[in-house]
């Protein structure tokens, strides 16, 4: 049985993650800040005949992931889904920068999907697929900025690409493949109700580039439906 950890799995596009995995029998490692409060994500796993485990994983605290690591030391991880993130909201307009919060969301966006990678690389190195997916954003891309603002946001998913990129190249002598997808804009708390897509189109897309996904393409940045997005 393949396994797929997913990070912040218990909103948004974790979550959906997580409902279409354990649909197809996968194992789900199911990671979220507060297991016990994660009421939609308990439901499913109690629904998912025994697919899905809830692991305890803050991404900005490095013990918190290091302890989720040292409990699934000994299970491979194919698949790692990096889905944790967040906006920031307001103070990211020139003359109103709120620091604070954009140090919060480099510390989600970016350091997170490290940290976890980092801890989880031996399960990775065990694996079949040996597959490390971090969700970015459009809103990373330097070609495709034309609006300008959202620095937090978008430096944060620039960011991440680089760091995807590093270690699309560090990583390769170990057989590891690291890809960035941009999920569109989706139906989430994030992307609000006027988003185009629903997080079940969405994922669904993303999961068919994951399926074909290859070495070949490591460290390359993917739209949800499979088109290579500009940087």
């Amino acid at each position: 049985m393949p396994s797929v950890l997913i990070t912040s799995a218990n909103r948004g596009l974790g979550f959906e993650f997580a409902r279409q995995y354990a649909a197809e029998s996968w194992r789900v490692l199911a990671a979220c800040r507060d297991p016990d409060g994660s009421d939609d994500l308990q439901s499913l796993a109690r629904g998912s005949k025994g697919h899905i485990e809830v692991i305890a994983m803050d991404v900005t605290d490095a013990a918190s992931v290091r302890k989720a690591a040292a409990r699934l030391s000994k299970t491979p991880v194919d698949v790692l889904i990096n889905s944790a993130g967040i906006y920031g909201g307001r103070g990211q307009s020139v003359g109103e920068i709120d620091y604070e919060v954009w140090k919060q969301v480099l510390d989600v966006n970016t350091l997170g999907p490290m940290r976890v990678v980092e801890a989880f690389l031996p399960s990775i190195a065990a694996s079949e697929r040996k597959l490390v997916v971090t969700i970015t954003s459009g809103m990373g891309s330097l070609s495709d900025n034309t609006s300008g603002g959202s620095y937090a946001y978008r430096s944060s998913k620039a960011a991440v690409n680089m760091v995807t990129r590093s270690l699309a190249i560090d990583l390769a002598p170990r057989g590891i493949t690291c890809i960035v997808v941009n999920p569109g804009w989706v139906q989430t708390d994030m992307g609000g109700p006027n988003a185009k897509i629903t997080p079940q189109a969405s994922i669904t897309a993303m999961r068919r580039l994951i399926d074909k996904v290859g070495r070949a393409e490591t460290g390359r940045f993917f739209n949800h439906d499979g088109r290579e997005y500009p940087w």
